[in-house]
């Protein structure tokens, strides 16, 4: 119920504008990273013209739907009175922020009128061999994915990940101790996608090994049979040395005459303990690894670890449950190119921003990124509010700078140049009106 309205909204052009904030950014005249403040609805709109195509990859940890505040209740038919009034703008009342009660007959459709939207302008801006990634728990996946199959389509998913983000167990539990959640991935269009993966580590290397003393260096050995095949892949194969090879019953060749012909005079084939393998060089494979759609703490970082993170840079208390930087890390190099421009319309504490600094510090990357979050206030009695910190936004601006500086500290010249700046942008009302013409005084106007 009120699916239609939902897709008018995102047809809907925006009446808004970005204001310039120079004294609040950083870099203001080199950087090419924005922090925009506003409603992501506006100013997903806004960024149609100048970004349409052009983001590589995007991310989001939208509200889970777990009966806490909502903040995100649009007004069909002003939503930048409707923004003004979430964030204080306007009355008294301006921080009275709407909440999402199970209770409510309209629990569910309310959540997905408001990521119905705003997914739909979000897939615009991607480009055609782009991404999006998006948090989420047990409560909406199975509504998620299915707006995401009709806004992405079917075709385009690409991958339901398990993230293990809690890295204790909660005896609290009523049931089970729930300690995943779920990253899933939406392309723009799958047949032109390429994800890398993981980086190589030590531990992928271990299992090359040299054997022969091989002047190629460490392989690693393969069977030269495979599970499926055709009676022309039935075949006893002799190598040069005298070696009979038949592969095992119920197998077949891996591969054919003439390619093993070819990989044993170039001496690719191992023959110890009797039975022939195919060298696999770690000289010739890939950088990097292809990741499994189960991603531990180790791996991508817990709650645990990212709560640490944010308390050493602005602070205890200041902003709760963060995405880790490790998992971030993780998806934005799985995907993005040197220069790739990285979007983020439900930023937090901008735990993306940070990745994008250090991903670029390591690789020497010029990745850009563009943050976007709802001035939210925080709560008169919050440590963030006590602290300082008047909104939502001024904690993820802090954390980019002071992020940064820590950044440029521990890399030394290495990050000279690293772009750690951002423009803050904000949402506002601008001179355009709406056309409500007087049709009894129609030139009147048109003037």
């Amino acid at each position: 119920n009120g699916k239609g309205r939902a897709l008018r909204l995102s047809q809907t052009p925006s009446l808004g504008t970005l204001r310039p904030c120079k004294e609040e950014s950083k870099d203001w005249d080199t950087t090419q990273n924005l922090y925009i403040e506003g409603d992501n609805l506006e100013v997903l709109k806004l960024l149609q013209k100048s970004y349409y195509g052009k983001v590589k990859m995007i991310y989001i940890d939208p509200p889970y739907n777990t009966g806490k505040d909502f903040v995100y209740k649009d007004n069909f038919h002003d939503s930048l009175e409707n923004y003004k009034r979430i964030t204080g703008q306007v009355d008294g009342n301006g921080k009275a922020i709407s909440t999402n009660r199970e209770t409510s007959g309209r629990y569910h459709t309310d959540w997905l009128n408001m990521m119905y939207p705003r997914l739909r302008l979000a897939r615009n801006l991607l480009s055609e061999n782009g991404v999006i990634f998006i948090s989420i728990d047990d409560n909406e996946m199975h509504n998620l994915r299915k707006i995401c199959d009709e806004v992405f389509g079917e075709d385009n998913f690409v991958a339901q990940i398990a993230y293990q983000g809690l890295d204790t167990v909660k005896n609290d539990a009523k049931y089970f101790s729930d300690n995943h959640e779920y990253v899933i991935c939406y392309a723009k269009q799958k047949d032109d996608t390429i994800i890398k993966g993981q980086k190589r580590t030590e531990e992928h290397n271990k299992v090359y090994k040299n054997y022969d003393n091989d002047p190629k260096g460490p392989y690693l050995l393969t069977p030269l049979h495979a599970k499926s095949g055709n009676a022309n892949s039935q075949y006893e194969y002799t190598f040069a040395n005298g070696v009979k090879y038949t592969p095992p019953q119920g197998t077949f060749h891996r591969f054919s005459r003439e390619s093993l012909s070819i990989m044993e005079r170039n001496g690719q084939i191992y023959f110890g303990a009797g039975v022939p393998q195919k060298k696999t060089y770690l000289s010739e494979v890939s950088e990097y690894v292809k990741l499994t759609t189960f991603w531990d703490y180790k791996l991508a970082g817990s709650t645990r670890q990212s709560n640490k993170e944010i308390k050493e840079l602005i602070g205890s208390g200041i902003f709760s449950n963060p995405k880790p930087v490790k998992l971030l890390h993780l998806l934005i190099d799985a995907i993005a190119g040197d220069s790739d421009i990285i979007l983020d319309f439900f930023s937090g504490s901008a735990t993306t921003a940070h990745a994008v600094m250090q991903l670029n510090a390591e690789d020497g990357g010029n990745r850009n990124f563009i943050m976007v979050q709802l001035p939210e206030p925080t709560d008169e009695k919050s440590d963030a509010y006590k602290a300082g910190f008047m909104n939502i936004c001024e904690i993820g601006k802090e954390r980019i700078r002071r992020a940064g500086e820590k950044i440029k500290e521990e890399k030394g010249l290495e990050a000279m140049n690293l772009d750690v700046g951002f423009k803050v942008l904000k949402l506002d009302t601008s001179n355009i009106r709406k056309w409500q013409p007087d049709f009894n005084d129609i030139e009147q106007s048109l003037l």
